[in-house]
């Protein structure tokens, strides 16, 4: 029989947090930043695939996607959680993972009219979503980025498959909104203001 654990424990109340080696650091180390933020963005995306799952669409390659995306990540915030002298042979994400973003892009890319210009959030409500998922994203790639300097033990895979991943969520982001015939917003430049 499963025994029901408490959700909280009182061990973070000094400011500080558990590591998975069981070492206790700062709440504001580098490395809590950075799987904080894989974090976050997996709630993104998580709200994402609630909204896609309230208004289904035809096609269900994005969903697909988008929830192999969230188990990728859970991985990567686990290793990053791991200081260097306790990583598992098998990093979270791997250069096979990257080519499958680049060949989600290319598939998501097909039939979505060309940009010529910078365009804003929006759209349909889940690919404004997207759109919201890819700015944490890209402070995810920041956040690692950040810790990388500070340990080298961290693949270099991992800003690859995040790089690539924030350019993912743009172009499924754009995909929903297309398929529910959702205008994108461009952006305008020395746009006046309303009269």
């Amino acid at each position: 029989m499963a025994k029901r654990t408490r959700i909280y424990t009182r061990t973070g109340d000094d400011g500080t947090t558990g590591l998975y080696s069981g070492a206790r650091v700062r709440k504001t180390d580098a490395r809590v930043e950075a799987y904080g933020t894989v974090d976050e963005l997996s709630s993104a995306i998580g709200v994402a695939l609630a909204m896609l799952r309230d208004s289904p669409s035809t096609d269900d390659r994005v969903e697909v996607w988008l929830a192999w995306t969230q188990d990728k990540l859970f991985d990567l915030g686990a290793e990053l959680a791991t200081p260097s002298e306790s990583k598992r042979s098998v990093p979270a994400v791997t250069d096979g993972d990257v080519a499958a973003l680049e060949r989600a892009i290319d598939e998501s890319e097909e039939g979505l009219p060309l940009l010529d210009h910078f365009i804003h959030a929006g759209g349909s409500t889940p690919g404004a979503m997207l759109h919201l998922a890819r700015t944490i994203c890209r402070r995810a790639e920041r956040r690692v980025t950040a810790l990388r300097e500070h340990e080298s033990s961290v693949d270099p895979v991992t800003l690859r498959y995040l790089n690539r991943l924030g350019d993912a969520l743009f172009v499924w982001a754009r995909r929903l909104s297309a398929e529910r015939g959702a205008a994108e917003s461009p952006w305008r430049k020395d746009a006046p203001p309303p009269g």
